[in-house]
């Protein structure tokens, strides 16, 4: 079984949002099937933001975020869920991935190659991004733009490879059925860890 790392990324702590609904159904059917599962909240948790390249590059890891760190390094699998905001992944959760995914974490400072500088290799992930869009109107219409910069300019930068999608289109107009097969889904995916 797989150590996973489940990063609820919706900006709303509350819950109730389609995008808790699959991150539970996946984190429930990953803990059933005997993998180890932790999950962080990025809207819960205090840290500010990164204000330029120096706090980035030499700056401390805000304390609230040590222990994400720690389950990043200990997982052999990282499930991304957030719901598309203004066509990228909402800032608290941006805000949090530049925290964590430091150099002499994430990356190799002292690498020669910076396209070779990732430290968390041997990671795969899977992420999940929720839309009022038709699903098949962002991945063709607008290329799927800010997951590809996701998976290019941070997981695959870091080393994290392959990194799986999955986009569920029409969000805010789903009707319970429909809701119950997208939940199916990720107990299907959380079950295999993948």
């Amino acid at each position: 079984m797989s150590k996973i790392l489940v990063i609820q990324g919706h900006p709303d702590p509350a819950g109730g949002h389609l995008c808790h609904a699959l991150a539970e159904a996946y984190v429930d059917a990953a803990r059933a099937a005997g993998h180890q599962v932790e999950v962080v909240t990025p809207a819960t948790l205090d840290f500010p933001l990164l204000a330029n390249a120096h706090e980035w590059e030499e700056g401390v890891v805000p304390p609230a975020l040590a222990p994400v760190q720690r389950a990043i390094a200990g997982a052999r699998h990282l499930a991304i869920f957030y719901p598309l905001w203004l066509g990228d992944m909402p800032a608290v959760l941006k805000a949090f991935l530049e925290q964590v995914a430091r150099p002499g974490f994430a990356l190799d400072s002292k690498a020669k190659n910076p396209l070779h500088a990732g430290l968390l290799s041997g990671r795969s992930a899977r992420v999940v991004v929720t839309m009022g869009m038709p699903a098949l109107f962002y991945r063709w219409y607008f290329c799927a733009h800010s997951l590809k910069s996701l998976e290019r300019n941070i997981l695959n930068f870091v080393g994290i490879a392959p990194v799986r999608k999955t986009l569920v289109g029409g969000a805010g107009k789903m009707d319970a059925a429909t809701v119950a097969a997208w939940r199916q889904r990720m107990q299907v995916l959380g079950a295999r860890g993948i």
